[in-house]
């Protein structure tokens, strides 16, 4: 008899089979595997941190676009020795959403596929290599930085690679292929910037930047959204039942990545508006496998989930979607992606693995006058910079309330996990 999975992501057992086990066996948590375990022996601080590697992540790499955004006021003030519009770009995306993508994947990605989690062998260098990228950047070595950033995706990428080959018990829902293609994204971007001899269009130039600016976020947010959104708002992770449903996924996840990366070709190519349409429709495809609108009778969402489908990815569409009509001004509008689509989301997806990997994983889907402030000074912060651009006049002052409003947002979010960064969930899944 085929076995399918319950909401929690345990094996569902044939109705004979079930009667006959204990009916108060713990719940699979966030993020599941599809193998019901036994509870383990309590593991040294080493090994757990290695196995939840977002704990070290997500906390260094808030505090990293702290330090980013603040670069600004630092220059006006004369307090900063260089122009810092390249290393402000870089610790945001590299050292601050890098870091939760590599957090995030890391913990997920080994239960995902059954597979044995991080070592601390494993952990100790990409943590060293994280920390010592955004260091860099911060201080304007921008090859020695991106040096970093190449050799802590491509080992981290060795690490996952691995599990899947060889440690595997189980294989990715197929959207992860799109977080896989996001990764190929920046390591591609990367490596086209440390070779300056490669350089020889602005084609290329501008080709190294979507690569790691955006393909290598928005691979993720496509991939890891579809399989993770349906679980924040209050339902179950977004995976295919075997067989046909999970063939037409794989079609469906290969095109929205065939999408995605053509639109970068055409647009140093050919067409930046046609090439941001594609791109837009491609977003917009992989995330219409998300059922946004709740059924009638559920449970009411919580403040974060509201924000996710009210405020961060609506404007980052918007966002997105802007820069086919006004191209000339794609920076500004782009902030829009970036602040919301990718910060905001961060703050998002963080908060709710904080909570589940606490034991109050009913927190987030609870209403909450915090993560209201966070979302609003989170969404002011993007609409100031995107404004900045538009005001010529103001400009200099509205990058600086901009930068302190995700200064607000950050630091409250931190101030608000700071508990549950180091606390361990008891109940272990």
């Amino acid at each position: 008899m085929e076995s399918k999975l319950n909401d929690n992501g345990s094996v569902r057992r044939p109705i004979a089979v079930a009667k006959a086990m204990p009916a108060d066996l713990p719940a699979v948590r966030f993020p599941a595997c599809r193998h019901a375990k036994r509870r383990k022996p309590r593991a040294s601080t080493f090994t757990w941190l290695a196995s939840e590697p977002y704990r070290l992540f997500f906390l260094s790499g808030i505090l990293f676009s702290i330090a980013g955004v603040m670069m600004w006021p630092m220059l006006y003030r004369g307090l900063l020795g260089f122009y810092p519009g390249t290393s402000h770009a870089r610790v945001m995306v590299q050292a601050f959403c890098g870091a939760f993508v590599v957090g995030f994947l890391g913990t997920a990605g080994p239960r995902i596929l059954s597979a044995p989690r991080l070592k601390p062998w494993e952990l100790l260098p990409l943590f060293a290599l994280h920390l010592a990228n955004g260091i860099c950047h911060l201080r304007g070595l921008t090859f020695a930085g991106d040096v970093l950033f190449l050799a802590l995706l491509g080992g981290f990428s060795i690490s996952m690679g691995a599990r899947f080959i060889w440690f595997r018990k189980d294989l990715p829902p197929p959207p992860l292929m799109l977080a896989g293609t996001g990764i190929a994204c920046g390591l591609a971007g990367t490596l086209l910037w440390l070779n300056p001899q490669w350089m020889t269009t602005t084609a290329v130039y501008r080709l190294a930047g979507l690569l790691l600016y955006q393909g290598f976020l928005l691979g993720p947010v496509m991939g890891v959204g579809i399989f993770l959104f349906p679980r924040l708002l209050g339902g179950t992770f977004g995976e295919p039942e075997p067989g046909a449903a999970t063939r037409r996924s794989l079609r469906h996840m290969g095109l929205a990545a065939a999408a995605l990366l053509a639109s970068f070709a055409i647009e140093v190519w050919w067409n930046p508006s046609v090439a941001i349409a594609l791109r837009v429709a491609a977003l917009v495809f992989a995330l219409g496998h998300v059922r946004w609108i709740r059924s009638r009778g559920a449970t009411p969402a919580g403040t974060l989930a509201n924000a996710l489908r009210l405020w961060s990815l609506p404007l980052a569409v918007a966002g997105l979607g802007a820069t086919a009509f006004v191209y000339p001004k794609h920076i500004a509008f782009e902030h829009l992606l970036f602040a919301s689509g990718f910060g905001l989301l961060c703050l998002i997806a963080g908060s709710r693995v904080l909570f589940g990997h606490s034991g109050a994983v009913e927190r987030f889907a609870a209403r909450s006058w915090i993560g209201r402030l966070i979302v609003f000074a989170a969404v002011l912060a993007a609409l100031t910079r995107l404004s900045a651009d538009f005001l010529p006049r103001v400009m200099v002052t509205h990058y600086e309330y901009a930068a302190f409003s995700w200064v607000a947002a950050a630091g409250l979010w931190t101030l608000w996990h700071a508990g549950r960064f180091f606390k361990r969930d008891e109940d272990p899944h």
